[in-house]
């Protein structure tokens, strides 16, 4: 059962009024995965959106069959998964894959839109904190391409000229 107290251990709904955290507990579900284990893979239909409670999660861009680029991790308290609550047909941007036993949090897109726009103080506390997550990864992501377009060989004898 899960109770007020382990969503607010989520960063972007510790920002809820407790009454607005209460509303989520009926729509939330506790899934668990072994280490290894694929949340979710790029290009699926994103239909669910993740909170970690426990464990690590990668997140992967696959560039061949064989070869995939990690693009950032998930710590406990974070979310990820968010394409579920951007999009009327959202798809999965990458692969999220278990880098150890996990325990996470999931709403279905569709039930927590229902209940954001049920609620707009809700709804907008919610998208004001998913913002915030979209610009860090972004912000991340960013630097991962400068640092890597900085490290190529054809840059940097421009750099060293």
């Amino acid at each position: 059962m899960l109770f007020k107290e382990d969503l607010k251990k989520i960063v972007m709904l510790s920002y809820l009024k407790d009454d607005m955290v209460e509303k989520l507990i009926p729509i939330t579900d506790l899934l668990t995965f072994d280490e290894g284990e694929t949340v979710f893979r790029e290009k699926e239909d994103a239909d669910r959106f993740y909170m970690l409670r426990r464990g690590k999660i990668v997140l992967e861009k696959r560039v061949s069959d064989k070869i995939a680029i990690s693009v950032g991790s998930i710590k406990p308290g974070y979310a990820f998964g968010w394409s579920a609550v951007f999009a009327d047909e959202p798809l999965y941007t990458s692969d999220a894959v278990c880098a150890e036993p996990c325990e996470i949090f999931s709403v279905r897109g569709k039930k927590i839109m229902k209940l954001l726009d049920e609620d707009p103080a809700m709804g907008y506390i919610f998208t004001q904190r998913l913002l915030r997550l979209v610009k860090s990864r972004l912000d991340h992501r960013t630097m991962q391409f400068l640092k890597a377009i900085k490290n190529h060989p054809d840059i940097q004898s421009l750099i060293k000229d």
